[in-house]
């Protein structure tokens, strides 16, 4: 069985992350545990409540290219 989060990709597509490369991944910022959005271009820190986002099918892991949750969609 795959375990699979499905990222959309800028041409319609999508894009499928494996569930343990996710569960590997952590905020960079607080250690904490990160979550695909609904969308798939972002990864979510609920704790510190910021969105890292994916561009071409990468994950921008850096802390001060992050955005505030609030100013994007979950």
């Amino acid at each position: 069985m795959e375990n699979n989060a499905s990222i959309n990709l800028r041409g319609g597509g999508t894009m499928a992350i494996d569930q343990h490369l996710l569960e590997l991944l952590v905020c960079p910022q607080c250690k904490s545990e990160i979550r695909l959005n609904a969308k798939g271009d972002g990864l979510i820190c609920d704790a510190c409540k910021l969105v890292y986002e994916i561009r071409d099918d990468i994950p921008i892991m850096l802390i001060e290219e992050a955005k505030p949750l609030s100013e994007t969609a979950s």
